[in-house]
């Protein structure tokens, strides 16, 4: 009987036993977990951030968070125990629990715990990165510089940011920076990373707007513009100090002025009168740069009064400089140029023995004195009329055999291939040939053109302007004049033949 009776109580232990275990066992398996990584946060300044935990099995258990570098603890399940009013919870479910921060900062950076509360704790971390976009420090960044032209100078841009900014300078107009070195080597860039910028020994050409940009990968980037002006003492360009122009045009002249501060630009003739623009005068500055400026004065239908010289003056707060043009009258372009021919005009050559009339006598014109033509006289001419005058002195009886030269030869060897030249003295007689009239005739005929011959202008050298072809600054002036002087030898040559023939029939 005793023995059934401790068989049973030691089956009824066993059997509580093994559910004890089994109990055990079943709370072992549905423990709270995480079942994901808490995802990491950087977010700019100012802007919202969440961190998510994600739990399962969580029972009857509580979440919790953290901050990690500090231990304060922001919230317990759905109850926000900090003060931090920007700092809330939310949860979708039992599995997805929620901590919001709003308008971040940047003491919010670091990371955030989610805890469970079970023994052991559990626990993972999130981190959040408050980043925050460049900005300048003003007290530490360069504002608009003025220095003198030949110094040094230094441009300084300090950005803040989160990530360290990184300062890139650029010229405003894309032109490259000039560079130099302890040594005056120069180098040519078109951006310089550093938050200093170093100009050495600067020139004018240098002057202008620089900007230096800070960007750190979280927009926006900023940049700002620094002004470099560089003063200098004005300066003058002429690119013609001589000009010339035909009366009743309209001629321009022009400065080119480099100054710095800008400069005050006027035109003075040379009475000491200030130009401004009137219908006489049109005056006008036009800018090229920062520093350059094209001074440029019109004159509409210049006269003779107009001629002389003009002062183009440039003055600024470091000096004056000025510098002058002389304007002069050159020809108008039309010249006439005479066509010998025959007929009535005043600078014809009329021909004689027009109505069969042998004892006409030629009749010469020529242009008048005061237009310029050059003298066209040749040597062969003087041989034909002396030639033509021969046979009527030695050989009259011959004159309806022998044909006069100018029968053979119907072209005069002026240089202006006509038959007469105005110029030209060929020696013709009344009836165009060699026997028809006297010695008598001749010697009538020989004293006029002696009279003509020794009274006119041999020529004239028209004057003419650099660079259009004309005898001033052209290689065929030279061959002109050359031509000019030949021509008037030859007149020289017939005047002393004529003269000799004329002294010789005397004494005959």
């Amino acid at each position: 009987m005793n023995t059934s009776l401790n068989i049973s109580l030691s089956s009824a232990v066993l059997l509580a036993v093994a559910f004890w275990l089994t109990l055990v066992k079943d709370v072992s398996t549905f423990q709270p977990d995480f079942a994901e990584p808490i995802i990491n946060i950087s977010v700019a300044i100012g802007r919202d951030a969440t961190f998510t935990c994600h739990v399962r099995h969580l029972g009857g258990y509580r979440v919790g968070w953290v901050k990690a570098n500090t231990k304060a603890i922001q919230a317990i399940h759905e109850q926000v125990i900090t003060h931090n009013p920007r700092v809330t919870v939310s949860h979708a479910d039992l599995n997805t629990w929620n901590l919001h921060i709003k308008s971040v900062m940047e003491e919010d950076r670091g990371g955030y715990m989610c805890q469970l509360n079970t023994d052991p704790m559990k626990s993972q971390i999130g981190y959040l990165d408050v980043v925050i976009p460049p900005d300048f420090i003003t007290e530490d960044t360069s504002s608009d510089v003025i220095v003198p032209e030949g110094s040094s100078v230094k441009l300084t841009c300090r950005a803040k940011g989160y990530p360290e900014p990184v300062v890139t300078w650029r010229r405003e107009d894309g032109t490259e920076i000039v560079l130099k070195d302890s040594a005056g080597t120069k180098q040519l860039v078109t951006s310089y990373r550093g938050e200093v910028l170093k100009l050495v020994k600067i020139s004018r050409s240098e002057m202008g707007s620089y900007l230096c940009i800070a960007s750190n990968g979280v927009p926006p980037s900023v940049s700002k513009r620094i002004s470099l002006s560089i003063h200098f003492h004005p300066v003058i360009q002429v690119p013609n100090q001589l000009v010339g122009a035909p009366l009743g045009t309209d001629v321009s002249i022009e400065c080119l002025v480099e100054a710095s501060p800008k400069s005050i630009n006027y035109w003075v003739k040379d009475t000491g009168e200030m130009i401004v623009s009137s219908p006489k005068y049109q005056v006008q500055d036009i800018p090229k740069s920062l520093y350059e400026t094209k001074m440029t004065m019109t004159v509409r239908a210049i006269q003779k009064e107009d001629m002389g010289s003009y002062r183009c003056i440039a003055k600024n707060s470091l000096g004056e400089v000025d510098s002058s043009i002389r304007l002069y009258e050159i020809p108008q372009p039309n010249r006439k140029v005479y066509s010998p021919k025959y007929g009535t005009d005043q600078n014809d050559i009329v021909k004689p023995g027009g109505n069969g009339d042998k004892s006409s006598k030629p009749k010469l014109t020529y242009p008048t004195d005061d237009e310029e033509q050059q003298y066209g006289g040749s040597a062969e001419d003087f041989e034909d009329m002396i030639d033509s005058m021969q046979p009527h002195q030695h050989h009259h009886h011959h004159s309806h055999q022998q044909q006069h030269p100018y029968g053979s030869r119907p072209t005069s060897r002026s240089p202006f291939g006509s038959m007469d030249h105005p110029n030209s003295i060929n020696g013709r007689n009344g009836n165009g040939n060699g026997g028809g009239t006297s010695s008598n005739s001749n010697n009538k005929n020989l004293i006029p053109l002696m009279n003509d011959i020794a009274t006119r202008k041999p020529f004239v050298i028209p004057p003419g302007r650099a660079g259009d072809g004309s005898l001033e600054g052209s290689n065929a002036a030279g061959q002109r004049i050359t031509t000019e002087l030949l021509g008037l030898w030859r007149s020289v040559l017939v005047l002393l033949g004529t003269s000799w023939y004329a002294i010789h029939r005397q004494r005959h």
